[in-house]
């Protein structure tokens, strides 16, 4: 299956078949030692505009597997600070524009992967994904999503190959995704990203959050056509207990909300009503045996308690595992 020269900015820009055909390349990467390098003789630039560890180690040992050299950059650290905005007087702190970086970038390299979530400060610019796509609108070779305001995708993809190598398969999988209790107002990258993927699989999944907690209404839109065209099914509820009920997955992550975008001292104000939503022991009893699923780093006791994080049925390990392979399957389909 030809994906060269293609962006990956999220999983709803390829098909299921081609998403399958990325998952089966990572599983042989995971158990089978590469005969061949295919990114040898290659470089790829990692641009960091935020704090990474598994994603910067696990990119980074992707691209030297698969033969190539990683170079990364610390944007605004020991890199020129980053301008994304089109049409804008540069007299501010940004040094460079996207546009003239990635155009030099890219006669470096033969891709750039990009790290840049939401600051939580603008919603139209996080909403619109303005940074990521600034890079992919600029750049003359393939860019990775290594997290932007919106998605996640590298993410999904492993959370989905977990699935599959403990379940044998996702089609019709009850996965319940809640929303979590955090000292901090998180962006909603991960949950999006994975409700898209779920749903583009055909995962029957549950939504389960405070009302004052929704995502963004594109998600759950296109989340609702993933399902339509999947066979799968998608539930939006309130009451985490009923959520728990008969799940066989149990995704948890927090994220900020919509209505006080940027402002926290009133977002906190609210959480301290839910502190009781943390997942614990108790909780995935009433599940159907749930596998527990978190994209770490975890705050541990505040969204998910011990007796659940070192559980048998923890799977987040797993999850962090498979962003290598799936990376590695990534970059050699885009690259090669």
């Amino acid at each position: 299956m030809n994906l060269k020269g293609r962006h990956f900015i999220t999983t709803q820009d390829f098909t299921a078949p081609e998403l399958e055909f990325l998952l089966a390349r990572a599983r042989e990467f995971k158990h089978t030692k590469p005969s061949h390098k295919p990114l040898e003789g290659k470089a790829v630039a990692l641009a960091f505009l935020n704090p990474s560890m598994r994603t910067r180690l696990s990119m980074e040992l992707a691209v030297q597997r698969l033969g190539g050299t990683p170079m990364t950059l610390n944007v605004g650290g020991d890199s020129w600070s980053l301008e994304h905005r089109d049409g804008v007087e540069m007299n501010e702190n940004r040094t460079e524009h996207v546009k003239d970086a990635v155009r030099v970038l890219g006669r470096y390299v033969s891709a750039i992967g990009v790290r840049a979530f939401a600051r939580m400060e603008n919603p139209e610019e996080d909403l619109a994904d303005a940074v990521i796509m600034s890079f992919k609108k600029h750049s003359p070779v393939p860019v990775v999503n290594l997290e932007s305001a919106m998605h996640h995708p590298c993410q999904s993809l492993a959370d989905v190959m977990t699935l599959v190598e403990k379940r044998g398969g996702v089609r019709g999988l009850k996965v319940t995704i809640t929303w979590a209790p955090h000292p901090k107002q998180l962006p909603t990258a991960v949950t999006n990203s994975f409700l898209l993927a779920a749903t583009q699989f055909g995962c029957d999944v549950t939504l389960v959050h405070p009302e004052q907690f929704p995502l963004p209404g594109r998600a759950l839109e296109a989340a609702g056509r993933n399902a339509a065209a999947s066979g799968g099914h998608i539930r939006v509820m309130h009451s985490q207990p009923e959520a728990f009920l008969g799940a066989q997955v149990v995704y948890a992550k927090s994220w900020g909300s919509l209505a006080f975008y940027g402002e926290w001292e009133k977002e906190k104000e609210i959480r301290r009503n839910y502190t009781n939503w943390i997942v614990d022991e108790r909780k995935m009893r009433d599940t159907n045996d749930a596998l527990f699923m978190h994209c770490l780093p975890v705050r541990r006791n505040v969204e998910v308690a011990d007796n659940v994080l070192d559980g048998r049925r923890n799977l987040a390990y797993d999850q962090a595992e498979n962003r290598l392979w799936v990376q590695m399957a990534i970059l050699e389909a885009l690259i090669k």
